[in-house]
């Protein structure tokens, strides 16, 4: 048996994305830009797609930009707001636990010399609306967060965040980093007034090397990417049409958020449930985290031998973000845990495509590893 629990890094795709991919390449080729039938038909597929992500995201097509992939939708938001905000005000506000794509980011314009507060979360890995309210203030001109963290699940107070810019009287920008709540959890920017807005098409069971980007209509940054002026100048280059028509019917064969969440709800409880009965087995996200992602400590196993162990016995989860590889969690240090426990953590995280069947496969595989890996 081969288990794949490590969806927050990437999904399979499904086979209506893999199909749409398909057709694209070898029927309708065409470059969306060309001026001729090809083209043309291109074009058209191009704005049907747009059409159905932004139905997903209950807003209009106009607003939403397809990108390379999330870290260029983040790239292109923050440094956007950034250099169109940045007379009103020197103070940017994200969290610590920040997927790379945002951190490096912030990296970058703390070196230039814009005040970046990055908010630390409590032992549960959560980040209250207080500690937004206390720093968001007339001097901030960008408030960044993501929708779940990446790592533990939990889900942060995104659609809070707006009400209190407008209460403290601040003229910042919102971006929410998306990609790992977008079609698990109901994210409606135009409703929270979420500014911008970043997805990714791989988490959602379509194909590698396409995202999205939501700019709220009144909002008018500037491109860091500069070419031929695709994308409404937004992200220029070519579109990748395979990709683009991939992450359309992917999304469009998941359909609604409810019954995909419940049926992930029964399955990572289960999982709780029978990994607490493990001896030295810790849980790490909160029990209000999104049921898909699920992190762990195993006490005593170093974290690349146990995603090493699990991988050789058909089970594939990850020691953190995908991304991160090599480093210690940033997540898990800013929550205050103890490195022992740091350095022993796996995630776990769901698909619909996951069974019963597979999690007692992988619980198995749990309580072997603490008898065999102990010996050595």
């Amino acid at each position: 048996m081969q288990v794949y629990l490590d969806n927050s890094a990437t999904t399979k795709p499904c086979e209506a994305a893999v199909k749409s991919a398909l057709a694209v390449m070898n029927e309708e080729y065409g470059n969306p830009s060309s001026l001729h039938m090809k083209g043309f038909n291109a074009s058209v597929l191009l704005e049907n797609s747009r059409r159905t992500i932004a139905e997903s995201l209950s807003c209009e097509p106009s607003c939403v930009y397809f990108t390379p992939c999330g870290t260029v939708s983040n790239n292109t938001a923050i440094f956007g707001a950034v250099n169109l905000m940045k007379r009103r005000g020197n103070k940017i506000v994200t969290t610590a636990f920040e997927h790379p794509s945002v951190a490096r980011c912030m990296d970058k314009l703390s070196q230039e010399g814009f005040e970046v507060v990055r908010l630390s979360p409590d032992l549960n890995g959560e980040i209250s609306p207080d500690k937004f309210e206390k720093e968001i203030d007339g001097n901030t001109i960008l408030v960044s967060l993501m929708a779940v963290n990446n790592e533990i699940g939990s889900i942060l107070p995104f659609d809070k965040i707006k009400a209190i810019i407008k209460r403290k009287k601040s003229p910042a920008l919102l971006h929410v980093d998306a990609v790992q709540g977008y079609m698990k959890i109901n994210i409606k920017p135009e409703k929270c007034g979420i500014d911008l807005l970043s997805v990714s098409a791989h988490k959602v069971h379509a194909l590698k090397g396409c995202g999205a980007l939501y700019i709220d209509r009144a909002v008018r940054i500037k491109p860091y990417i500069l070419g031929g002026g695709q994308e409404g100048n937004i992200c220029s280059g070519t579109q990748a049409m395979p990709n683009i028509a991939a992450f359309s019917a992917a999304v469009s064969e998941l359909g609604g958020i409810g019954q995909r969440l419940e049926k992930i709800k029964e399955l990572n409880g289960y999982t709780r449930r029978e990994l607490l009965k493990i001896p030295g087995v810790s849980i790490n996200s909160p029990e209000s985290a999104l049921a898909y992602i699920l992190n762990i400590s195993l006490k005593g196993i170093p974290s690349q031998v146990s995603v090493n162990y699990f991988s050789q016995n058909g089970v594939f989860v990850s020691a953190g973000s995908a991304c991160s590889k090599g480093h210690r969690s940033d997540t898990l240090t800013s929550m205050g845990l103890p490195v022992e426990r740091i350095d022993s953590a796996v995630r776990i995280s769901f698909s619909c495509q996951n069974t019963k069947e597979e999690t007692d496969f992988f619980l198995k595989l749990v309580n072997t590893a603490f008898s065999e890996l102990s010996k050595k």
